[in-house]
């Protein structure tokens, strides 16, 4: 018996194979890589109107078509690109999605040059560690919070587009900021030493 069948996983992941797997390494872990968080910000503003699982098949299209989410190669992407991205069928082809991708690696360097660098500023919105959560079910989960409703409307002020609160709490969830992995899931307790753990 393959003992990772065996472990108990939060049910929304159960779908596919990649769902399992981005579950279990990624979500809700602790992100401090400012890369990284722009890549989650490009794929969860992709995401608006759409399921998480159909932008995670999608996942590797994004990192070829847009220079593995360097923001800085993204920030001078030039109208002829954004049609050839439109006819690009491994992303999501919505332009107003794909210029606003553009537009925050620019918001995205604006605020790293004025908090020293991205992370640091998500951070700051709940307080430098990992809020966690003791969600029992499902049913449970939020789809906002008063953090995520803090940070969208200071993204928005800062000039950042389709990053509403609900697309800012998922990538809360995605990076860390917030463990809401149900309590029973595999992965809760060690997802919560992980937050514990930082120190700086």
């Amino acid at each position: 018996m393959n003992p990772e069948k065996t472990l108990t996983r939060c049910p929304w992941c159960l779908s596919f194979d990649e769902y399992v797997r981005y579950h279990d390494d990624e979500w809700g872990v602790p992100v401090y890589d400012d890369r990284v968080h722009f890549e989650f910000l490009v794929l969860e503003s992709a995401q608006a109107g759409l399921s998480w699982a159909t932008i995670l098949k999608k996942r590797e299209g994004y990192r070829k078509a847009f220079a593995d989410l360097d923001y800085k190669i993204v920030a001078e992407f030039p109208e002829s690109y954004v049609q050839e991205l439109l006819q690009e069928p491994s992303i999501i082809r919505n332009a107003l999605k794909i210029r606003a991708a553009i537009n925050n690696a620019k918001r995205f360097m604006e605020i790293q040059e004025e908090f020293g660098s991205f992370s640091n500023y998500i951070w700051g919105f709940v307080g430098g560690k990992p809020i966690q959560n003791q969600i029992q079910s499902m049913k449970e989960a939020p789809a906002t919070s008063p953090e995520s409703d803090r940070l969208a409307k200071d993204l928005k002020k800062r000039g950042f587009k389709f990053l509403g609160s609900t697309t800012i709490y998922a990538h809360m969830q995605a990076t860390g900021l917030v463990n809401d992995h149900l309590i029973g899931c595999h992965r809760y307790e060690t997802v919560k030493k992980l937050g514990e753990s930082k120190k700086d």
